[in-house]
């Protein structure tokens, strides 16, 4: 059995106490850096009610706390599925550069657990997305307030 098999199985272990034990969503993520496992999370959207307690954004928040950075550079998640749009993002905004997953999106579509449809979504111009989004600029007197930060730091 190959490493990314064995921390998959692992992801969906968790996934299924999480279906089984405290009646969460069938999802789990484990993060591996430099073979060990750092973190783990399972979603828990029906326990607390925020839609972005995702089980690999639960690990992301866990093993960032663990480095001590943002920054999780080095680590490989495995998630029991296809990550959304939401949690891949995050993956990139932290550097994970490697990322398996063991049941697809098609897989899902059947139970209502796919996330394909936000994916296509996201493919289109703001214009043409069921959200209406706007830039609209404001300015304000003095600083940017990227400017402020910059200097902050």
């Amino acid at each position: 059995m190959s490493t990314a098999e064995n921390y998959l199985k692992m992801a969906i272990d968790l996934a299924r106490k999480n279906v089984t034990n405290e009646h969460g969503r069938p999802f789990g993520a484990v993060i591996v850096k430099d073979g060990n496992v750092l973190a783990t999370g399972v979603n828990e959207i029906g326990k607390t009610n925020d839609p972005t307690d995702h089980a690999e954004l639960s690990a992301i928040r866990k093993a960032s706390q663990i480095l001590k950075s943002p920054r999780l550079d080095g680590c490989v998640v495995y998630a029991s599925g296809n990550p959304c749009p939401m949690c891949l993002a995050a993956m990139y905004m932290t550097g994970i550069k490697e990322v398996y997953f063991a049941y697809s999106n098609q897989e899902g579509e059947q139970y209502g657990l796919s996330t394909a449809a936000v994916y296509k979504e996201l493919m289109k111009p703001f214009s043409e997305q069921s959200m209406s989004i706007h830039h609209h600029p404001v300015k304000v007197e003095g600083e940017l307030i990227y400017d402020v930060w910059k200097k902050m730091r």
